[in-house]
């Protein structure tokens, strides 16, 4: 891929609220770059549209001391933890013309995080998830700028699935090849180790 100077942030791990505000820094910046983190510790994730009540569990939260907290893109909530990759990409919008419409950048970008992650088998489904035999391993949201995108997303591989169900509802609006799975039925792990992970989206992104 032709990267054009896209620069790469160090890989860490964080308390999710300061990520979140970093990946709106690095936004506001405008300045090309893939970073990848995960959480330090159980972090529910709520859309910028999310409703605490609607879509979590607030007293399993509470006495289990998991924080909700929003991002600046939509989609619905996820609970990020341990065994769960976060990737963060800044794509200035007149690098490639597919860039400009949502649809299409969602598209364009989730073709090459697929390609990137190399399994075989591995599909886009609904407008921005990675899926494994019809199972979830990446969910993708978006936010942008007048002059760049955020595209961040989630890469499940060695999380504890069954977590989920704990602290998060069932979403009011699923994707059809969900199928009114639950979160355990729905979600896998990425038979892939994080290092293998980081390395094809560096390789896959031309970052530097």
């Amino acid at each position: 891929m032709d990267s054009r100077g896209l620069a790469q942030v160090q890989a860490e791990f964080g308390d999710a609220p300061s990520c979140l505000k970093f990946e709106e820094e690095l936004l506001r910046r405008g300045e090309a770059a893939l970073w990848m983190w995960e959480s330090a510790a159980e972090c529910v994730v709520l859309g910028q549209s999310g409703r605490p009540e609607r879509d979590t569990y607030v007293g399993r939260c509470e006495a289990d001391g998991v924080p909700i907290v929003k991002r600046c893109s939509g989609g619905g909530a996820v609970l990020l933890g341990p065994g769960c990759l976060v990737y963060t990409l800044v794509l200035p919008l007149d690098w490639w013309p597919e860039l400009r419409d949502v649809r299409d950048s969602k598209r364009w970008v989730m073709d090459r995080v697929r390609r990137a992650l190399g399994v075989e088998g591995l599909t886009v489904e609904g407008i921005s998830d990675l899926a494994l035999d019809g199972r979830k391993v990446s969910g993708n949201a978006q936010r942008r700028s007048s002059e760049a995108i955020l595209h961040h997303g989630t890469v499940l591989y060695g999380f504890d699935v069954s977590r989920m169900g704990r602290y998060l509802k069932m979403p009011h609006k699923e994707p059809e090849y969900r199928a009114g799975r639950g979160h355990e039925e729905f979600l896998a792990n990425l038979p892939v180790a994080v290092e293998e992970i980081r390395r094809g989206l560096v390789e896959e992104f031309g970052a530097r």
